[in-house]
């Protein structure tokens, strides 16, 4: 059975709204939330985050808001779209966070599907987006604005300030003084606190019901796990739309009260990260392999002393750095002296440099992280650590407890969850953090859970000896080469990722008597490579197609390759062919989410000339290829591209049981 959920385990606050008005009373003084601007920290008190959430909510009310009714919340994340969210839960109304990089056609079917009546969004980009996607909305009546530069000869009907809403909110109270208080009072742990879109790799996107029980039940349960405190710092850097994000930054913040900060721009988050010093940190496999990109770019651009330094530090790092961070008594007193000298040369300042000083607790998730790129982060002393959840899940299903952390797996099923593997593989879960419904989607629903209740998650995996879970791939992914040996192919593109080089890898193989591969180069670390040998280029299409940056790609195929051949169940899977494409995967051009997750089917359909060519042992393919630009307008991108080969190591061939 299922174990009690943890609001029903403690009698602590079960919605939303309670949670702020506890923490007012608690810690009403504490820092809630802080945001940079101008270059200066402004802080928001727990007590001001109730009062500014009440007089939102009554200028939310005046716009006809009211129970049940969903509230569109686009930009980057803001205190004040923070504030939105938390008045429309006052009401009993939905937050539905967008991702602020879409287009307005992108927005579009969320607007219509989910009948957003109010948004409220950051700056006058996203309110132009709004503008032009509400002749198809009719239901979309009031756009609230927080940044008002360049948004001052606007005269649209429905568009308003912040400061106008409030005001308006000023004069419904002023009629209707209880109207808040009375729509808090009325809001149940049961009913929806938000609803996130998934990312539509394989179809129309689907509105995800999270209740506040759901969300605040496993909020409650890693508080616990990780002793978090009203005292952890937290960096709110990430989409809101993502659901990854919004737990850690508002679900979390709301449960636990520690302070979210907000960094001034996108461009900032780098300099921000060291203001803060976040205790508590959250990212994605794709924002690590950006960060360690950047600290290799640096280390080349040494001296050959410093580089020297770095190398020999690091290879000690690799042999007892993550065994020291789990408290491994077996390590040796000389190995512990030398690392604590490396820790002061290098892994100290190279934390600093990352801005991880003062990391306590680090998750990464969203996709599987490759293993050379976690053990990294450990190995300098950063407490990194794995969890593996969706969307449908609230987040948390597995997370790796201290001392129990390993690359192959996502620890143990956290409390109050159960996982069973079914006979084709697939992981399914049972926990109190599940959705409620698909939005207005009651067969896919349905399909999402087993006769017996257990949700679907369409991972394929299986829990190890000690109990922990291992994620193999998307179960839909998962297949075999045409011998019948095992085919990952996102095991194989986070080992070609983990080099500095390659930003983006699709692999293909399934079904076929060998595996090739698509690569993207990193624009920056391949530049900054090519400058400093005098390598001249006039843009990413100019560079990807250069013979000497095919050979660097290549040298980092053949380790992967070589890495792959000592794996009994993938050493068939080392990759034959591949090439460098012409330009970078991108979500605008659908060939990823807005998460940065791969559409391998897409590709697959729109590159397919390109597939023929690797699998024909063709040694180039021209193409044409329709790219859209940020304000809409499409151009086409065309290149004659290489087909390269890659030397394949002699390997364990013996079939692994």
């Amino acid at each position: 059975m299922v174990q009690p959920s943890a609001t029903q385990a403690s009698g602590l606050p079960a919605t939303f709204p309670a949670w702020v008005e506890h923490h007012a009373r608690q810690r009403g003084s504490r820092p809630a939330m802080r945001e940079k601007d101008l270059g200066i920290w402004q802080t928001m008190t727990w007590q001001q985050v109730a009062e500014q959430a009440a007089e939102l909510a009554n200028g939310l009310a005046a716009l006809g808001v009211s129970k049940g009714a969903h509230v569109a919340v686009i930009g980057e994340n803001r205190p004040r779209l923070y504030l939105a969210m938390i008045a429309a839960q006052y009401l009993g109304a939905i937050p539905v966070p967008l991702y602020q990089d879409a287009i307005a056609a992108e927005m579009l079917y969320v607007l219509q599907d989910a009948e957003i009546g109010v948004a409220v969004v950051e700056d006058q980009e996203q309110v132009d987006k709004m503008l032009e996607a509400r002749a198809s909305c009719p239901a979309l009546r009031h756009i609230v604005y927080d940044d008002p530069r360049g948004l001052r000869n606007y005269r649209e009907e429905g568009l308003m300030s912040f400061e106008a809403l409030l005001e308006q909110g000023r004069a419904f109270r002023a009629q209707h003084p209880d109207h808040v208080t009375q729509a808090k009072a009325a809001v149940r742990p049961d009913e929806p606190a938000a609803m996130f879109y998934t990312s539509g790799t394989t179809g129309k996107p689907k509105g995800v019901v999270l209740t506040h029980h759901a969300l605040i039940d496993r909020a409650l349960v890693i508080q616990e796990l990780e002793n978090l405190t009203d005292q952890e710092d937290v960096l709110a850097y990430l989409p809101p739309a993502w659901i990854g994000q919004n737990m850690f930054s508002y679900t979390q913040f709301l449960v636990t009260g520690f302070t979210v900060n907000h960094p001034e721009s996108p461009e900032t988050v780098s300099i921000d990260m060291h203001d803060i010093g976040p205790t508590y940190y959250f990212a994605p496999p794709r924002v690590l392999e950006g960060l360690l990109t950047q600290v290799m770019i640096r280390m080349e651009d040494a001296s050959a002393l410093k580089r020297k330094l770095f190398h020999t530090c690091m290879n000690l790092a690799r042999r007892v750095g993550t065994r020291i961070l789990d408290k491994d008594p077996t390590v040796s007193a000389i190995d512990r002296f030398k690392y604590f000298i490396g820790d002061l040369l290098v892994y100290g300042p190279l934390r600093n440099a990352l801005g991880m000083s003062r990391v306590r607790v680090a998750y990464t998730a969203g996709e599987a992280i490759g293993p050379d790129l976690f053990e990294f982060y450990r190995s300098i002393g950063i407490n990194l650590k794995q969890l593996y959840g969706s969307t449908e899940t609230s987040v948390f299903v597995c997370v790796q407890s201290d001392g129990q952390v390993r690359a192959d797996t996502v620890g143990p099923p956290v409390a109050g969850v159960e996982i069973r593997v079914a006979e084709n593989g697939e992981i399914q879960v049972r926990s109190p953090g599940l959705f409620k419904e698909y939005y207005k989607n009651p067969e896919s629903t349905a399909e999402s859970f087993t006769a017996d209740g257990w949700y679907h998650t369409g991972d394929a995996g299986y829990l190890d000896t000690d109990g922990q879970l291992k994620i193999i791939d998307r179960a839909k992914d998962v297949g075999k080469l045409a011998d019948g040996s095992l085919f990952a192919p996102k095991y194989i593109e986070n080992k070609l990722k983990f080099f500095p080089y390659i930003k983006e890898a699709v692999a293909f193989g399934d079904g076929r008597s060998e595996v090739c591969a698509f690569v993207n180069i990193d624009l920056e670390a391949v530049g900054n490579w090519a400058e400093r040998r005098g390598l001249p280029y006039a843009g990413y299409v100019d560079l990807a197609g250069k013979a000497e940056v095919h050979d660097l790609i290549r040298d980092c195929v053949e380790k992967v390759n070589a890495d792959l051949a000592s794996d009994p169940k993938l050493c068939a899977s080392q990759v034959a062919r591949f090439l460098v494409l012409h330009k970078e995967l991108d979500p605008d051009d659908d060939e990823l989410t807005r998460t940065r997750k791969v559409r391998r089917g897409f590709i697959a359909e729109k590159y397919a000339v390109l597939v023929d060519a690797l699998f024909e042992g063709r040694s180039n393919q021209y193409i044409e290829t329709e790219v859209k630009f940020e304000d809409g307008r499409k151009g086409r991108i065309a290149a004659d591209i290489r087909i390269l080969t890659a030397k394949i190591h002699p390997g364990n061939t013996k079939k692994a049981a």
